[in-house]
Order: C-alpha cells, then structure tokens, then sequence
C-alpha cells in the first residue's frame, strides 16, 4: 500500500467514519502533531477528536499527493451536513506505513462568497 493509499485510508475510516478504534492501525503511537490544538501522540489525537467528532465532519478531499514519505491532502470539512465548511491542507509525514507527523493550514469560508476572483474556494 503506497502512503497515499494509507493516507486516503485514514479518511474514510477514521474522520469520515468517526471510527477512533481504527487509530491504532494507522497511527504511531508518538504521533507528532503541530496542530495547536491537539497534543501530541496518539492518545492526544484521540482526545481532540472525540470532541470534533460530536461536529460530524466530513472530509470531502479535492487533492491528494505523495512525496517519498510526505502526503499532502487539499480538502472541504464540513458539519454536520451544513454548509459551513473549512478549506484545509493536511500534511503528514509517514514512517513505516504509519502515520509519525502531522500539519494543517485551516481557513473557514462562507459557501456563499466566491472570493474576489468569481473562481470559488475549490
């Protein structure tokens, strides 16, 4: 399985199943994260998304790429099923098929607001 794979597996059995056992398989246990929000390791991620779990989100991925052990993820989060959404880029970086690492660049936009260009969020 290339870590793409893994990484796209990782998103629909995990964030958009809402599915924490599956994070063992996944994930290393000394997971590093540079999320602000969320402690580092495994059990700090679980923690977090307990919480952000309860907002039903779902991960509706544009763009997906590999770089020797860094994938990158371009996606729209919603609520929900709300149209509130997120515009996010998730890094991670994987080390014998597991998760090890982790980045994010988060924006909220408005679903109704095309930008300044006319061209949409995605």
């Amino acid at each position: 399985m290339t870590n793409k794979e893994i990484v796209s597996e990782f998103i629909d059995k995990v964030f958009n199943a809402w599915d924490l056992t599956e994070c063992d398989r996944f994930m290393r246990e000394d997971y590093i994260q540079h999320s602000p929000e969320v402690k580092n390791g495994r059990d700090g991620f679980k923690e977090f998304a307990e919480h952000f779990f309860a907002m039903k989100p779902h991960m509706h991925v544009f763009k997906m790429a590999e770089d020797g052990d860094m994938v990158f993820v371009f996606f729209k989060c919603t609520f929900g099923g709300q149209e509130n959404a997120a515009k996010v880029c998730d890094i991670y970086r994987l080390e014998n098929g597991k998760l090890a690492e982790h980045w994010d660049v988060l924006q909220p936009i408005d679903p109704a607001d095309p930008g300044a260009s006319g061209n949409g969020h995605f």
